[in-house]
């Protein structure tokens, strides 16, 4: 079995999760710049301040801003043909509705993209994953239609500055958290589910505008959407689990089908009426969604709910089940690896359209041996099951697979708990979560297995039990 030619092998970051210089070269402040870190059943606080004295991981990071080269360099040497990275949308408009765009934020960006270009990496690009500026609050960020303009002169900046070195885009990373996450996903603070909907309505519209605007700009342009991968398994046979879990999934499925369909699913409609919302409908909108989906669905891989009677569809991870026939990460997250090949077929079977994987990963802690090494079997272990499943769904299902880019290929912040000790790289970065470290990159073990898989096009999996 083998991928295509031409299968692009790499690994995804998030801008807010390890550049740091949150404040350098007129950047004004995200929404990741103002949450302090939490922990395991800690969650994390949003200080919109933010306040003097207090940590912010997302302050420093991991230093990618300064160290990009340094990094792009180790992942050139794992062989990576790809690079998924965020643009920071307030490194280029601080506030996010600013007129004119920051200059030396595109010049970041233009230093960052040549760089991959020179190390033979195609670039993939995420419009918006977490990093919504906080100046988009002075009128209410997503709950207002004017966000919607804001994101298309975003788009239409960095689309025309980076014409024909970058052409695989992302518009909003993981969507379909918008109603557990409103200020991670969408700068928003707590809200009510008809909040969340209008939100996400607009996300919708400026998602469909970008894929306009990027055609229109360069017809080799391909955009593609961002699944949070929610996938479950009924805990029984039972019919009341069997609709159960037909509820929860309608509950997350309904993001891809506007997106990929240009419409929304009756079930969804119906749902909405039910609720008594009203979506702020305005005319042409209708024909923007349809004519606004996007080329290729993107999603997330880390692992599989499971789902029953007693499940409320809008609550993403408090199912009220646990699988027993799956092992968990230190952070309650059950390891699936056929779980993605089933992914990969709901997905593919549903819509039809190339399907891309752009994060899956195993968060582990690690340890730094005395002689400055990381051994870590368990991530190798990890990773092999899934690209081995990967590989079943492209030769024997016939799933249209354009790439896998895994999450992260260096450590970096955890978008959840805001943490380094939740390590997921193939790189170790010398950080704790209190920010103390050197920010010393050193190669895991798994660094070497990656290498020998990306260089034969998923060929070589030494590590599968």
């Amino acid at each position: 079995m083998s991928f295509p030619q031409g299968f692009l092998w790499g690994g995804a970051t998030a801008a807010n999760q390890c550049e740091g210089a949150w404040n350098e070269d007129g950047k004004g402040p995200n929404a990741a710049d103002v949450m302090r870190a939490g922990g395991i059943g800690i969650e994390r606080v949003v200080d919109p301040g933010p306040l003097e004295d207090v940590y912010y991981p997302s302050h420093i990071a991991v230093d990618h801003y300064h160290r990009f080269k340094e990094d792009i360099d180790l992942l050139a040497e794992m062989g990576f043909n790809c690079y998924r990275f965020s643009i920071n949308w307030s490194r280029i408009f601080p506030h996010g509705d600013d007129e004119v765009p920051n200059e030396a934020g595109l010049a970041h960006y233009d230093e960052v993209i040549d760089y991959c270009l020179s190390k033979g990496m195609t670039p993939l690009v995420t419009l918006s994953h977490y990093e919504t500026p906080v100046g988009l609050l002075s009128f209410g960020s997503w709950l207002n239609r004017k966000a919607i303009d804001c994101f298309a002169r975003y788009c239409k900046t960095v689309f025309t500055r980076y014409k024909g070195r970058v052409k695989h885009w992302l518009t909003f990373n993981e969507i379909n958290c918008v109603v557990n996450a409103p200020w991670v996903e969408a700068g928003i603070e707590q809200v009510d589910y008809e909040s969340a909907m209008i939100a996400v309505y607009h996300q919708f519209l400026a998602s469909a505008q970008a894929v306009w605007i990027a055609h229109e700009v360069d017809s080799e342009n391909r955009v593609g959407m961002m699944y949070g991968g929610i996938f479950a398994y009924p805990a029984t046979c039972a019919p009341d689990d069997i609709i159960g879990t037909m509820d929860y999934m309608h509950e997350q499925m309904f993001y891809c089908d506007v997106m990929c369909r240009g419409f929304y699913p009756a079930y969804k409609l119906h749902d909405l009426e039910r609720r008594g919302i009203r979506l702020p409908q305005e005319p042409g909108d209708a024909d923007l969604l349809r004519d606004g989906k996007v080329d290729f669905l993107s999603f997330s891989y880390y692992f599989t709910m499971t789902t029953g009677r007693n499940t409320v569809p809008e609550e993403m991870f408090k199912t009220g089940y646990d699988n027993p026939y799956l092992d968990r990460t230190p952070w309650g997250q059950a390891i699936d690896a056929q779980g993605l090949r089933y992914a990969l077929n709901l997905l593919y079977d549903r819509y039809q359209i190339p399907l891309m994987v752009v994060e899956n990963g195993l968060g582990a802690y690690d340890e730094l041996t005395e002689d400055r090494k990381v051994h870590d079997p368990y991530r190798v272990d990890f990773f092999s099951k899934h690209i081995e499943q990967m590989k079943i769904a492209v030769e024997c299902d016939g799933v249209d697979l354009m790439g896998y880019t895994t999450w992260a290929p260096f450590d970096l912040v955890s978008a959840g708990s805001g943490q380094m000790a939740k390590r997921y790289g193939f790189i170790y970065v010398d950080r704790d979560d209190e920010g103390v470290g050197t920010l010393e990159r050193i190669r895991k073990d798994s660094f070497w297995w990656y290498r020998d898989v990306v260089t034969s096009n998923g060929e070589d999996l030494g590590g599968v039990s």
